[in-house]
């Protein structure tokens, strides 16, 4: 493996972590030995054309500093390519650095954690969900989430999560179960009812909400959570037992696990790693090992 990786930084990363974490990440590969260069894009599509253009120079390594929403635009720079992809985490959600055990918000132990794994040779091939042309590494959200996502995109005030859970009361007031169409690996098609579905490559969304508790990152499949038709007094019950993993055990919700699925709704977004995907129908497939990533 090349000693030169390249830290692909968003400078605007959790309210300014980013720009303030890539120094001690960058000082913590220096000090292990490895030439660092930094990429950062005068907007998405500009930084994910310097991350493509990394990857194809034959750079060691794409390291991702931000959040979530940076991971998933260096996903779509090396999956498939077998350039590994570190993280360092330090936006706000941080769910896929959670699913692969990775430090959150302390850049430089990411950093001499990156170090060891890429001298030591711990790397690791997992899947990723594709939907469309878009690699995603968490999950895809569909529904009650998606449409607090859409207005608190909208919203202007306040920062930071207050902004999401206004968002979710203002959704919650006004919301009513949705017509779904579902087909699992090309079987029928279901109609059903229901709050949300989920597609969980990743277990968790939103912070360390986690909606797919079950979820594995190397088993080839999802795991897809819906919550059926339910009253915005159920709605609120269950809602905190998301953290703990624990409202799978509640009787409106079902998970089922398949490779390809097939999503209609009409009115409705998808978001995939929190970022949007464009309106349903989607299809997305389970790719096996779609991306090598830096392991703790």
């Amino acid at each position: 493996m090349t000693c030169e990786i390249t830290l692909f930084v968003n400078p605007t990363a959790g309210r300014g972590r980013g720009a303030r974490a890539a120094q001690p990440a960058a000082s913590a590969l220096r000090a292990a030995g490895f030439s660092v260069r930094t990429v950062l894009g005068e907007n998405a599509r500009d930084a994910l054309t310097r991350a493509r253009a990394a990857v194809a120079g034959g750079t060691g390594a794409l390291i991702s500093v931000g959040g979530d929403g940076m991971a998933n635009l260096a996903l779509q720079a090396v999956a498939g390519t077998g350039t590994p992809l570190g993280l360092v985490a330090v936006g706000t959600g941080n769910d896929f650095a959670r699913a692969l055990g990775l430090p959150v918000r302390d850049p430089a132990a990411a950093g001499r954690l990156i170090a060891d794994a890429l001298k030591g040779g711990r790397l690791r091939d997992i899947d990723l969900g594709r939907a469309g042309d878009q690699w995603f590494g968490t999950v895809l959200a569909s529904g009650f989430d998606s449409r607090v996502n859409d207005r608190g995109n909208r919203m202007r005030w306040p920062a930071g999560r207050a902004k999401y859970d206004m968002a979710m009361l203002a959704e919650l007031a006004a919301f009513r179960p949705l017509a779904y169409r579902i087909r699992l690996d090309g079987g029928e098609v279901r109609e059903i009812e229901a709050t949300l579905v989920a597609v969980g490559n990743g277990s968790s969304y939103g912070g360390g909400m986690r909606i797919c508790p079950g979820a594995d990152l190397t088993d080839g499949l999802f795991d897809i959570t819906v919550v059926g038709e339910c009253s915005r007094a159920t709605l609120l019950r269950v809602f905190p037992s998301v953290y703990r993993g624990t409202h799978v055990d509640h009787p409106k919700v079902t998970v089922v696990r398949a490779a390809r699925v097939e999503l209609a709704a009409d009115g409705i977004t998808g978001y995939a790693d929190g970022e949007p995907l464009g309106p349903l129908p989607l299809t997305a497939r389970c790719v096996p090992g779609a991306v090598r990533v830096v392991g703790p």
